[in-house]
């Protein structure tokens, strides 16, 4: 198996996979020799107990989730002969929103989160890889959110913080802290939550609840 055929065969090893592939433009700021990215995520169903079995959770550390991500799409990049890149950890700083949206499978959708054509509000990015080799690039698809009649994202944020005008940070927090807010903490975001694609993606509700508290500590 060769390709991208083997790339996501050895994700899903993981639990992990395939969730853009894009060329390399020299803004990346990456090595000369680094082609093509391939994007790495969460493959539902089956990624969060997968990962809460590993020495990184169990070990009591900080930042078990990017440090899993870390050894796993190294080692991942370096079966490969590639490089591997992350979200987190800068400097430097990787750009995957713009990756993300090269991609042509995620767009800015109309609460201006990415959507993935997949994991719907609910996509994570845990990493890229970069190769050496060229890949053909995905025709561009179509953003889901215009098939989307209802748009459910733009009205289910109950005290009203995520919408088209954007992100009312401060707002998000102080509901957060009000039991009106205990669905979104343990339950996840209900914006994420409200969009079809997220229903169908498979992700747990205790996956949403740990992110959660990590952003509103």
């Amino acid at each position: 198996m060769n390709g991208l055929g083997a790339i996501e065969a050895k994700a899903a090893d993981e639990n992990l996979a395939v969730f853009g592939v894009l060329p390399v433009e020299a803004a990346d700021g990456l090595p000369e020799e680094i082609r093509t990215l391939v994007l790495i995520g969460p493959k539902e169903p089956g990624f969060w107990p997968h990962l809460r079995a590993s020495p990184e959770w169990q070990d009591g550390k900080p930042d078990p989730v990017d440090r899993w991500s870390r050894r796993v799409i190294e080692a991942l990049a370096g079966d490969l002969g590639g490089m591997a890149y992350f979200p987190f950890g800068g400097p430097p700083y990787h750009p995957f929103y713009s990756w993300a949206l090269r991609s042509r499978r995620a767009w800015a959708s109309p609460v201006r989160f990415l959507v993935h054509d997949q994991a719907g509000l609910f996509v994570s990015y845990r990493g890229a890889i970069g190769l050496r080799q060229d890949h053909e690039h995905p025709v561009a698809g179509q953003s889901p959110c215009d098939a989307c009649a209802a748009k459910p994202c733009l009205s289910a944020c109950p005290p009203g913080a995520l919408g088209v005008e954007g992100y009312d940070l401060p707002a998000c927090h102080a509901f957060l802290d009000t039991l009106a807010g205990e669905g979104c903490i343990s339950l996840g975001c209900a914006v994420r939550r409200a969009c079809p694609l997220s229903h169908a993606y498979g992700r747990l509700p205790e996956q949403s609840a740990y992110h959660m508290r990590l952003f509103h500590k």
